[in-house]
C-alpha cells in the first residue's frame, strides 16, 4: 500500500507543475556545464559563418545594394536585422576570424534561449517530465555551438515576443516579433496565430499592432530600401526561393522530379492554409467565440466592444492558450514547408516537449515520439526513412494537439456564462480594448463585488 501511495505521489509530481521553477534551474545549470564541454571538446564545423562574415564585410565597407552583397555560399538572402547582428559579431570576433569567441557567444545565446523557454513553460504550467527533454537534443546543441547559424538569433527574439504576449503586452510583443522577422523570415510562420490572438485581445486595435510591425520593418530596412528598394525586398523576402533536393530533411522520401514541381509547392501551400483555417475556427478563436461574420465585422466595421465582454475574453487568453496556439501554428508551418534544412530544427525543437504534453498521451509515448524526431534530425545525409519520420511525427503531433485541446475548447465555450456570444452582439456594440477608465458606476458593473455581496448575504442567513 505504501509503495502504491509512493508511486501515486511520484506520478502526480512528474505530471504536475508544482516544482517547475526549481527543476528548470537545476536543468539550466546542468546544460551550462554540458554546453561548456561541447565548446571545449567537440570540433567546430564550418558551414555558413564565413559567408555571413563576407557579406557583412561588404555592408561595413558601404555596400547597400542587396544584389551586390554576396558570400562564399551565394547572395545575401536575409533581412536587414541579420546584417546588423552579424556586423556586431564581425567586430567582436576580429573580423570573423576568432571562431572560439564566436562559439562562446553562441553558447551564451543558447543558454539565454533555454532560460526563456523554461520561463515560457513555467508560465504555461508544463508538466515536470517535459523539462528534461528540452536540454537533451544533440542536434540543437550542434546548431548553436558548432554551426553558428543565424536562425538562433531569430528564435530568441521571437520567443521574447511570445513571452510578452503571454503577459498580455500585446503591442510590445508585436514590435519584438517584427524585429525577429527582420532577422529571418521563418518567424512569419507565427503570424497567423499571432493575428488571431491580437484580433481577440485588441479588437479593432489589432490593426495598430499590425501597423507597428510594418513600421519596424520600414525603419530597419531603410538604409537599404532608400535607394535599392526592389533589390532588398526581392532578396530579403524571396518567397520563390527553391532549395536543393539533396539538402532536404523532410521530403526526401518524395521523388526529386515531384519535389521540384510547382504543383508540389502549391499543394503544400493549400494544405497549410486549410490546417490553419481548421485550427482557427475549432481551437484558436474559442476565447471570444467569434465566427467568420464577427471577424469580418471587426475588420470592416471596427467599433468598441462592451467592457465586460472584453474582460471575459482576456481572462481566457491564458499563458497556456497563448503558448499552445503559437507553438502549434509554427509547427503547422514546419509540417507544410517545402524543404527543411538541419538548422531549421531550431525553429521548433524547443516547442516539441511542450506540444507533446498538450496531447495528453502517455509520457512514455511522448518520449518515443520525441526520440524519433530527434533521431531523424541527426541522420546525415537524410534518407527516405528519416525524412518520412520527420513528416510523420510532426503530423501525429499536430493531430494529437488538436485532440488534446478538445476539452479546452469545450470548457471555453460552456464556461463562458459571463461572456455573451459574440454573434449576439451587433456591429454597433463591438469593442474598447481596454476596459476603460470609466465612471465609478460603470466600473462597478465590471468588478466582482456582487459575488462578495452574495457571500455576505449567505453568511447572514
Amino acid at each position: 500500500m505504501q509503495l502504491r501511495t509512493l508511486g501515486s505521489r511520484t506520478w502526480d509530481l512528474v505530471t504536475g507543475s508544482r516544482h517547475a521553477p526549481e527543476v528548470a534551474c537545476s536543468l539550466w545549470v546542468a546544460d551550462l556545464l554540458l554546453s561548456g564541454l561541447i565548446v571545449m571538446k567537440v570540433p567546430y564545423t564550418e558551414i555558413d559563418w564565413k559567408a555571413y562574415m563576407e557579406q557583412v564585410e561588404l555592408y561595413l565597407n558601404g555596400e547597400r545594394d542587396y544584389a551586390k552583397i554576396r558570400g562564399g555560399t551565394g547572395p545575401l538572402v536575409y533581412p536587414a536585422g541579420h546584417v546588423y547582428i552579424f556586423s556586431i559579431l564581425y567586430k567582436i570576433t576580429n573580423n570573423g576570424e576568432d571562431i572560439f569567441r564566436a562559439q562562446i557567444i553562441f553558447a551564451g545565446l543558447y543558454m539565454l534561449t533555454l532560460a526563456l523557454v523554461f520561463k515560457l513553460y513555467v508560465k504555461a504550467k508544463a508538466p515536470l517530465y517535459a523539462f528534461p527533454l528540452v536540454i537533451l537534443s544533440k542536434r540543437l546543441h550542434s546548431i548553436y555551438m558548432l554551426r553558428l547559424f543565424n536562425d538562433t538569433f531569430a528564435i530568441l527574439i521571437a520567443y521574447l515576443s511570445v513571452f510578452a504576449w503571454q503577459n498580455h503586452y500585446w503591442l510590445i510583443g508585436s514590435i519584438i516579433c517584427s524585429f525577429a522577422i527582420s532577422v529571418k523570415m521563418n518567424v512569419l510562420l507565427l503570424l497567423p496565430a499571432a493575428g488571431v490572438i491580437l484580433l481577440q485581445a485588441l479588437g479593432p486595435r489589432a490593426f495598430r499592432a499590425a501597423l507597428l510591425m510594418l513600421q519596424v520593418q520600414i525603419i530597419v530596412a531603410y538604409p537599404f530600401t532608400s535607394k535599392f528598394f526592389v533589390s532588398y525586398v526581392t532578396r530579403a523576402f524571396d518567397f520563390h526561393r527553391v532549395f536543393l533536393y539533396k539538402w532536404t530533411v523532410n521530403w526526401r522520401f518524395v521523388e526529386e522530379s515531384v519535389f521540384l514541381t510547382p504543383e508540389f509547392a502549391q499543394t503544400l501551400l493549400i494544405v497549410h492554409g486549410l490546417l490553419l483555417v481548421f485550427f482557427i475556427f475549432t481551437r484558436w478563436i474559442k476565447p471570444s467565440n467569434m465566427n467568420i461574420i464577427n471577424i469580418i465585422q471587426t475588420i470592416v466595421f471596427p467599433s468598441p466592444r462592451p467592457p465586460a465582454v472584453h474582460k471575459a475574453i482576456l481572462a481566457k487568453m491564458t499563458p497556456e492558450y497563448v503558448l499552445k496556439t503559437l507553438f502549434t501554428c509554427n509547427l503547422i508551418g514546419v509540417l507544410c514547408a517545402r524543404s527543411l534544412h538541419y538548422q531549421f530544427y531550431s525553429w521548433f525543437a524547443w516547442s516539441l516537449p511542450y506540444l507533446l504534453s498538450v496531447t495528453g498521451w502517455n509520457p512514455l509515448l511522448q518520449f518515443v515520439i520525441w526520440a524519433a524526431e530527434e533521431w531523424a534530425w541527426n541522420v546525415f545525409p537524410s534518407t527516405k526513412l528519416s525524412s518520412f519520420v520527420v513528416v510523420l511525427t510532426n503530423g501525429l503531433l499536430i493531430t494529437g494537439v488538436w485532440f488534446g485541446t478538445k476539452k479546452d475548447a469545450e470548457y471555453t465555450k460552456s464556461g463562458s456564462r459571463t461572456l455573451p456570444e459574440m454573434s449576439s452582439i451587433s456591429v454597433t456594440e463591438l469593442p474598447p480594448i481596454i476596459p476603460a477608465a470609466t465612471s465609478p458606476s460603470s466600473a462597478a458593473t465590471i468588478r466582482p463585488a456582487t459575488r462578495s455581496q452574495r457571500r455576505r448575504k449567505n453568511v447572514g442567513r
